[in-house]
C-alpha cells in the first residue's frame, strides 16, 4: 500500500475531492482490472477512453481516480479526484513512485531507431553478461528477468509495466536494464518518471506513420528526438542524415558512431565471411577503442548493431577480447539468425516482413554471391493488401526463387493471400512456386537446397506461432526444421 500524496510528490495536480492521504493498493488504467482501493487512472486511448469508465471504476472499488477532465461519478461517492494535464504523463511518475524507483537502482539503456533496436539490445544483453553483470531487458520480443522470460504485447510496454519490471528486476539482482524504446513508447510518455543513463539512436527512415500513430515523418523524428532529452549520455549513428535533427534539443553528453564518417567510434577495413554454410563479418573497430571484429550475423547493418553494442558496452569497462567473445556468439532469434543444416548451403530465419525490410535482407545476401538466393515467405491475412503485391515484386525481382506459403493467415483464406503475392510475382521475371502448408515449403526448400545457396525463411522471425480464425497454434520455425531433418534421416 501506499499513500497517494506521495505517489504525486514530483507532479503539478489539482485534487478536485476527496483527501490525498488514502492508502493505494495498486495503479489501475484498465477499468476491467479494478480492485478495492487502487487508484485509476484515465487513460486516452485510440479505442477507447478510460475517462467514460471512471464511474464503473468507483463502483468497483477504486478509492482515488487520476483524470485529464471533469468525469461522471456515482452520487455521493467517497472517492478522491486528481486532475492533471496528461494522465499518460502522470502514470509513469505515479507509477515509478508506488514502486519505488527502482530504475535508480540500475543502469538504464534505452535504445531507438527505425531498425537495428531488437539486436542491438541482445548483443549488449550478451556482452555484459559474459562480462559479469545481471542484465534485463525489455523489448520487442520478451521481457527477460534473470531466467524469467515473459512474451512482450508492445515493443515500450505502458509506463506502468516498464516500472513493475524495473521492481522485478531490481528484486532479481539485476544491476543493468537494455530496453527498445519505440517513437510511440516516446509519444505516450511510457519511459518518463526515470533517467536513461545511456539514449543511443540507430538511424531513422520513414516507418509508424499513419491513422493511430504518426501523422508524418517530422513527427516520427521529433518522437524520437525525445530520450536525448531524459538520457545522461547520448551515443547517435553519425552515418544517418537525420542524426542532428534527433539531437538538436538534447540535453545530454554526446558521442558518435559511425562506418562512413569520422565519427568517435569507427568501423572500418569491412569484409564478408562464408564459412561452412555460415555468414558474418569481420571488421577493425577504431577511434575511443581499437581492436578487430568478427560476428556471426551478415550484412553492413549488422556491422552497425555490433558496432552499437561496443560503444554502449565500453562505457562499462568492458574489455575488449570479451567483446570480442560475446559478438562472436551472440544470436539474436528471427534476426538473420542461421541454422545448421547442410555445410553446403546456407539456411536462416529473419523476421523480414514487408518490402522494405525483405529488400534490404535480400540485398545483404546478394552480396555474399549466392550460387541460387532462394525466399520463402507469405504474408499475414488481414492486413493491407499492397504489403503482399509489394512483398512479391521484391521477392521476383532479387531472389532466384521465391517458395509462396502461408504466414498468419488470420480470419482470410490462405490462398487468396498467396494469389495476392503471386499478383506481385507476375510484374517480374522471377521463378515461383506455391506451398501452402508452411512445413512441407520449409522442406521443399530444404530438400532441394544446392551448394553454395543461400534460403531465407522470412516474415516469421521470433514468433512461435500462426494465427488462423483467431487461434494461435504453435509454430516454431525452428522445430519444423528439426522435425524435417529427423524426417529425413
Amino acid at each position: 500500500m501506499a499513500v497517494l500524496s506521495e505517489l504525486l510528490k514530483e507532479l503539478s495536480y489539482e485534487c478536485v475531492c476527496g483527501t490525498l492521504e488514502r492508502k493505494i493498493s495498486d495503479i489501475v488504467y484498465d477499468s476491467r482490472k479494478v480492485q478495492k482501493d487502487c487508484l485509476f487512472v484515465c487513460i486516452p486511448g485510440a479505442k477507447a477512453d478510460g475517462h467514460k469508465y471512471a464511474a464503473d471504476a468507483v463502483k468497483a472499488g477504486a478509492a482515488a481516480i487520476l483524470t485529464e477532465r471533469e468525469v461522471e461519478l456515482p452520487v455521493g461517492s467517497d472517492v478522491t479526484v486528481i486532475r492533471v494535464d496528461n494522465t499518460c504523463y502522470a502514470m509513469a511518475f505515479v507509477s515509478a513512485a508506488y514502486f519505488g524507483h527502482p530504475a535508480e537502482q540500475m543502469k538504464i539503456i534505452g535504445v531507438t531507431g527505425t531498425k537495428g533496436k531488437t539486436t542491438t539490445t541482445y548483443l549488449v544483453r550478451s556482452i555484459l553478461e559474459q562480462a559479469g553483470r545481471k542484465v534485463g531487458l525489455i523489448g520487442t520480443i520478451e521481457i527477460i528477468i534473470g531466467e524469467t522470460h515473459i512474451h512482450a504485447e508492445n515493443t515500450t510496454p505502458q509506463s506502468y509495466l516498464v516500472q513493475k519490471y524495473f521492481r522485478m528486476m531490481a528484486d532479481a539482482g539485476c544491476d543493468t536494464v537494455v530496453m527498445e524504446v519505440s517513437s510511440q513508447g516516446l509519444m505516450l510518455h511510457r519511459t518518463q518518471g526515470f533517467v536513461f543513463d545511456f539514449g543511443i539512436f540507430t538511424n531513422l527512415e520513414p516507418d509508424h506513420i499513419g491513422e493511430n500513430e504518426h501523422k508524418d515523418f517530422d513527427d516520427y523524428l521529433h518522437c524520437k528526438s525525445l530520450l536525448f532529452r531524459q538520457c545522461r549520455v547520448g551515443i547517435v549513428n553519425q552515418d544517418d542524415s537525420h542524426w542532428k535533427a534527433v539531437t538538436k534539443d538534447c540535453t545530454c553528453q554526446l558521442e558518435t558512431y559511425g562506418i562512413d564518417t569520422e565519427a568517435d567510434l569507427r568501423a572500418a577495413d569491412i569484409s564478408f565471411l562464408n564459412e561452412g554454410g555460415s555468414l558474418g563479418m569481420a571488421f577493425t573497430v577504431k577511434g575511443l577503442v581499437n581492436f578487430p571484429v568478427k560476428i556471426a550475423s551478415p550484412g553492413r547493418f549488422n556491422v552497425y548493431n555490433a558496432l552499437t553494442a561496443i560503444a554502449i558496452c565500453r562505457h562499462f569497462g568492458v574489455a575488449g577480447e570479451d567483446i570480442k567473445r560475446a559478438l562472436l556468439t551472440a544470436k539474436v532469434k528471427g534476426r538473420t539468425e542461421m541454422v545448421k543444416v547442410s555445410d553446403e548451403f546456407t539456411l536462416m530465419i529473419d523476421y523480414a516482413h514487408n518490402a522494405m525490410a525483405l529488400k534490404s535482407l535480400l540485398e545483404t545476401l546478394r552480396a555474399y554471391q549466392p550460387h541460387r538466393l532462394i525466399c520463402l515467405f507469405g504474408c499475414g491475412g488481414n492486413r493491407a493488401k499492397s504489403r503482399r503485391y509489394e512483398m512479391g515484386e521484391v521477392s521476383g525481382n532479387m531472389a532466384d526463387l521465391t517458395i509462396i506459403t502461408s504466414d498468419n493467415p488470420r480470419t482470410e483464406e490462405p490462398q487468396a493471400i498467396i494469389d495476392d503475392i503471386k499478383t506481385g510475382i507476375g510484374k517480374t521475371q522471377g521463378k515461383y512456386v506455391e506451398i501452402c502448408d508452411r512445413k512441407e515449403a520449409i522442406a521443399y526448400a530444404i530438400d532441394h537446397g544446392e551448394p553454395g545457396d543461400i534460403i531465407v525463411l522470412a516474415g516469421k522471425g521470433h514468433e512461435d506461432y500462426q494465427e488462423i480464425n483467431g487461434v494461435k497454434y504453435p509454430m516454431d520455425e525452428r522445430v519444423l526444421i528439426q522435425e524435417i531433418l529427423e524426417e529425413r534421416a
